[in-house]
C-alpha cells in the first residue's frame, strides 16, 4: 500500500512539473514571475522556455516515468535536480541571507526530495 501511494504521489509529482515546463513553454512570463524572474527580451524567453522548462521538463518526465515504470532508478535524476536547486537556494540564503519569499520553495523542494527519495528506496526496479 506504501509502495501504490508513493507511486502515485511520483507520478503526480512528475505531471506537475510537466505542466509547469508546458506553461513555461507556451506564456513563460506568467510563471516566470510567479518564480521571481522577468524575461527582458528575447533572449530572456528563450532562456525560460530552455532553461527553467528543461529543469522541469526532465525532472517531470523522469519522475513520471518512474512511477509509470515502478523503476527507481528513474528517480535519480529528479533527486539530482531537486537536490542541487535545493543546494543553490542555501548558498543564496548564506550569501545574501533569507529573503522570506524564499521560504516557501525551499520548503516545496525539501517536501520533493524526501518523497523522491523515499521513492528511489521503495519502488520497484527492472533487470
Amino acid at each position: 500500500m506504501v509502495r501504490l501511494v508513493l507511486r502515485l504521489l511520483v507520478g503526480l509529482i512528475g505531471v506537475l512539473a510537466l505542466l509547469l515546463a508546458l506553461r513555461l513553454w507556451f506564456a513563460p512570463v506568467q510563471p516566470a514571475a510567479l518564480l521571481g524572474l522577468m524575461a527582458q527580451n528575447g533572449l530572456g524567453l528563450a532562456t525560460l522556455r530552455a532553461d527553467v522548462a528543461g529543469f522541469f521538463g526532465g525532472a517531470g518526465i523522469f519522475a513520471l516515468a518512474a512511477a509509470i515504470r515502478d523503476d527507481r532508478r528513474l528517480l535519480t535524476a529528479p533527486l539530482l535536480l531537486i537536490g542541487l536547486a535545493l543546494s543553490g537556494r542555501i548558498v543564496t540564503v548564506a550569501v545574501e541571507g533569507l529573503d522570506s519569499t524564499m521560504v516557501q520553495p525551499m520548503v516545496i523542494e525539501a517536501v520533493l526530495l524526501v518523497l523522491l527519495a523515499l521513492g528511489r528506496r521503495t519502488l520497484g526496479e527492472r533487470v
